[in-house]
């Protein structure tokens, strides 16, 4: 059974950064694609950042490309999200969630109902 644990999230003003973390444990004897999403109040959760096994593949949302970089290191287990230039409408809980399902639609849907594992989140406030 995989296990997803974020971290890295908090209160930060506008334009500024935060990292959040993925760390994997558990069955990991198979590399996972992973992806993040994030779910403000009362909104439905959205697709923020796809990264496929190896990280040579990425996608983003339209609404943070640009700021958002998503990696991985493998050796470490862990998956990252670099969020730079933060708009307070990035404001939610920040999920990760694991996937062996590698197909386009995957990378490209952010369909949550492809991924298989998921994280309890990491909340995200952006405010001045």
């Amino acid at each position: 059974q995989l296990q997803l644990v974020e971290s890295g999230g908090g209160l930060v003003q506008p334009g500024g950064s935060l990292k959040l973390s993925c760390a994997a444990s558990g069955f990991t004897k198979d590399y996972y694609a992973i992806g993040w999403f994030r779910q403000a109040p009362g909104k439905e959760r959205e697709g923020v950042s796809y990264i496929s096994t190896s990280g040579g593949s990425t996608n983003y949302a339209d609404s943070v490309k640009g700021r958002f970089t998503i990696s991985r290191d493998n050796a470490r287990n862990t998956v990252y999200l670099q969020m730079n230039s933060l708009k307070p409408e990035d404001t939610g809980i920040y999920y990760c969630a694991a996937t062996l399902k590698f197909t386009i639609a995957t990378m490209t849907s952010f369909n949550p109902g492809l991924y298989d594992s998921w994280g309890q989140g990491t909340q995200v406030t952006v405010s001045s």
